[in-house]
C-alpha cells in the first residue's frame, strides 16, 4: 500500500520505484473517530531526475535528501580537536556501570577494537530478574541488585521506553536503535514515533550485546562495586577499588545511574566536583486503560490500535512546573526500592501493554531551594526522606490513595479544587459510562510489589500536594476522567533523574579528576534509555579520540 501511495504522490510508475524505507510512523487521533497512520518514507527510483520528479509534484511534504550514516572512526577522527591528554592505547579502559550508557560506551568501543572492563554492582540480567520479582513476591529487598541497580540499569524495569527529546544530527541514536535491533528488538523501533521494547524483551536484548561485548574481548564484573578511585599525588586517576583489589586503568567511566547515592558520598569524600541540580517528584498515578483510550482515540477498545500512550503538561499558578513521565500504556506501577526502609515507585510495561490500567508519573519541579539543606548531597537527602515516609505509611508495601480522598484530605473544603469550578479545574464531566463507574473507586492497582491503602497525601509537603492537584483538575480538562475520585495515586515516585551533576569539559572528562568521564543519567547528562545510551556512544568516540591522539 505505501509503494502505491507513494508512487501516486510522485506521479511515477509503481515499477520506478527501486526501494523503500519507513523512516517514521505515527498515529493522527485529531479527527476520532477517523484516525489515520502518518507514515515518513525514504525511497530510492530506478530512472529520472530527483528534482526533477520533486517539482513536478509540487508538495512541500516531498523533498531530496541526504541521509548521513553514522560512523563511529570518523566521530572519533572529529573529536580529536576537543581532547586534551593521551591515553595509553595499553591500558585498561574501565566503565563503572552497565546501565545503557556504560552498556552502550563499552559496545561502541568492543567495535572498534579495545577490549573494556565493565564493572557492575548488581547482578547478571538472569540473577536480577529472579531477584527482583522474590522482592516483589515479598521476599526481603537486595541492596545490591534490584529495579535500579544490575545489568542494563533502571530502564530494564521501565518498559524500555526509547522516546527521548535529545536531537540526534549527529546520528548516534539511530546508530543505538540500530544496535537494539540486531540483538533481538522489533525493527519497528526504528521507526515508530514512540518506540518501546518491553521489559520482557529488553532483558534478552541486553544479555545479547553483553554476550557480543565479550565477544570481542570486552570483560564484565558483576556483583562489584566500586568502592573507592585511586588517585596519584597530581589528582590523575590511576585505579578503581573493588572490595580488596584495585584494578589498575587508563581511564574509568563513571556510567553508574541516577539511584548509586553511596557512590556520590565517596566522590565528594573524593573531592569530585559534584553540583545539586533541580529533577522532579511526584506520585504514579493509574486508570483503565479504556479511559485513555476513549479520550485518545474516541473508542474504549480500538482492537487494531495500541494501548494509546499520552503526555500532559501545565505550570501552576506560581510558576510550578507539573507534568506526566514515563507514561506506561497497559502498564504496572512498581516497587522501585534500592534501600531498606525506604519505598519508592516506577512503572514499567511488557511489550504487549495489555494489563487493565494505564499508569504515568505525575510530578511537579524541584530545585535546591526546595531540599531544605545547603550541602552538595541535600537533593539525594531530600529524596530519602520521602522515601522514609512512603516506607512508614505504607508499611513497606506501596502505599496507595484513591484521588478523591487524597484530595479531599488536602484541600478540605477549597472550592477552587472542585472538578465543576470553572476556574482551572475541570467542567462536569459526561454522562459516560466508563467514568461514573470509575467515580465510583472500585478500580484496583495493576503492581508488581505488595500494596495498601494508605494516606499517600503525607508523603510529600503540602505546598507539592496542592501543585499536583492543581495539574491533575487541570489534566482532567484535557482526558476526561483523569481526575475522577477512583483515579489510583501511589508514591513516591522520587527517581525521575539524578539529584547531582559531575561538571566535565568538552573532552568529556571531569573537570578536576583526570582521566574520569563521568556519563549518562547518575552524571547529569541523560534522562532516559535512548539519552543515556547516546551520550555512552559519545563518550567511547572521545576515549578513542584520546587514544588516537
Amino acid at each position: 500500500m505505501l509503494y502505491q501511495k507513494a508512487s501516486k504522490l510522485l506521479r511515477i510508475n509503481r515499477s520506478d520505484i527501486e526501494s523503500l524505507e519507513i523512516i517514521r510512523h505515527s498515529i493522527d487521533a485529531r479527527k476520532k473517530p477517523d484516525i489515520f497512520d502518518v507514515y515518513m518514507v525514504d525511497l530510492s527510483v530506478k530512472t529520472g531526475s530527483y528534482e526533477r520528479i520533486v517539482k513536478k509534484c509540487k508538495d512541500n511534504n516531498i523533498s531530496v535528501v541526504s541521509v548521513a550514516k553514522y560512523n563511529f572512526e570518523e566521530m572519533a577522527k572529529a573529536a580529536k580537536t576537543k581532547v586534551s591528554e593521551h591515553i595509553d592505547k595499553d591500558g585498561k579502559i574501565v566503565i563503572v556501570g552497565a546501565g545503557p550508557a556504560g552498556l552502550f560506551c563499552a559496545y561502541m568501543l568492543s567495535e572498534a577494537g579495545y577490549k573494556p572492563l565493565v564493572i557492575e554492582r548488581g547482578s547478571d540480567v538472569d540473577k536480577r530478574l529472579h531477584a527482583v520479582e522474590a522482592f516483589w513476591s515479598g521476599k526481603e529487598l537486595d541492596e545490591h541488585t534490584n529495579v535500579q541497580f544490575g545489568e542494563g540499569g533502571a530502564g530494564t524495569f521501565s518498559d524500555g521506553k526509547l522516546n527521548t527529546m535529545v536531537k540526534d544530527k549527529d546520528g548516534r541514536g539511530r546508530k543505538a536503535l540500530s544496535i537494539f535491533v540486531e540483538h533481538g528488538a522489533s525493527d519497528d523501533i526504528m521507526y515508530e514515533a514512540k518506540p518501546h521494547i518491553g521489559t520482557d524483551i529488553l532483558c534478552r536484548v541486553i544479555k545479547s550485546m553483553r554476550e557480543k561485548i565479550k565477544e570481542r574481548g570486552g570483560e564484565f564484573m558483576f556483583d562489584s562495586k566500586v568502592d573507592e578511585l585511586m588517585l596519584d599525588e597530581t589528582g590523575k586517576l590511576t585505579g578503581v577499588k573493588v572490595a580488596d583489589k584495585i584494578i589498575s586503568c587508563s581511564c574509568a567511566v563513571l556510567a553508574i545511574g541516577h539511584s548509586a547515592r553511596d557512590t556520590f558520598y565517596m566522590l565528594k569524600d573524593k573531592k569530585v566536583n559534584i553540583e545539586p541540580k533541580p529533577f522532579a517528584v511526584g506520585f504514579r498515578v493509574e486508570h483503565p486503560q479504556s479511559i485513555i483510550n476513549l479520550s485518545q482515540y474516541g473508542v474504549a477498545d480500538p482492537k487494531s490500535l495500541p494501548a494509546s500512550p499520552y503526555k500532559l503538561v501545565m505550570n501552576t499558578d506560581k510558576g510550578r512546573g507539573v507534568y506526566s513521565f514515563c507514561m506506561c500504556p497497559g502498564g504496572y506501577v512498581v516497587n522501585a526500592s534500592s534501600e531498606k526502609g525506604r519505598l519508592a515507585v516506577n512503572g514499567m510495561s511488557y511489550s504487549a501493554r495489555d494489563s487493565r490500567n494505564a499508569n504515568s508519573a505525575i510530578i511537579m519541579t524541584v530545585s535546591p531551594k526546595d531540599f531544605g539543606g545547603d550541602d552538595v548531597l541535600s537533593g539525594v537527602e531530600f529524596q530519602r526522606r520521602l522515601e522514609e515516609k512512603a516506607f512508614e505509611i505504607g508499611k513497606g508495601k506501596i502505599p496507595v490513595e484513591y484521588y478523591g480522598d487524597f484530595k479531599k484530605a488536602v484541600s478540605g473544603n477549597d472550592s477552587s479544587f472542585d472538578k465543576n469550578n470553572n476556574g482551572d479545574a475541570s467542567k462536569a464531566v459526561p454522562e459516560n459510562e466508563l467514568i461514573k463507574e470509575l467515580d465510583k473507586k472500585t478500580n484496583l492497582p495493576c503492581m508488581k510489589g505488595e500494596y495498601s491503602f494508605a494516606e499517600v497525601h503525607k508523603i510529600l509537603p503540602d505546598e507539592l500536594n496542592r501543585d499536583f492537584i492543581q495539574g491533575m483538575e487541570k489534566f482532567g480538562r484535557m482526558i476526561k476522567g483523569y481526575n475522577s475520585d477512583g483515579a489510583l495515586v501511589s508514591g513516591i515516585e522520587s527517581r525521575t533523574s539524578s539529584p547531582v551533576r559531575i561538571p566535565r569539559g568538552d573532552d568529556g572528562v571531569s573537570t578536576n579528576i583526570r582521566g574520569l568521564y563521568p556519563c549518562g543519567e547518575g552524571a547529569g547528562y541523560a534522562g532516559g534509555i535512548m539519552s543515556a545510551a547516546m551520550d555512552g556512544i559519545k563518550t567511547a568516540e572521545l576515549i578513542a579520540a584520546s587514544i588516537m591522539n
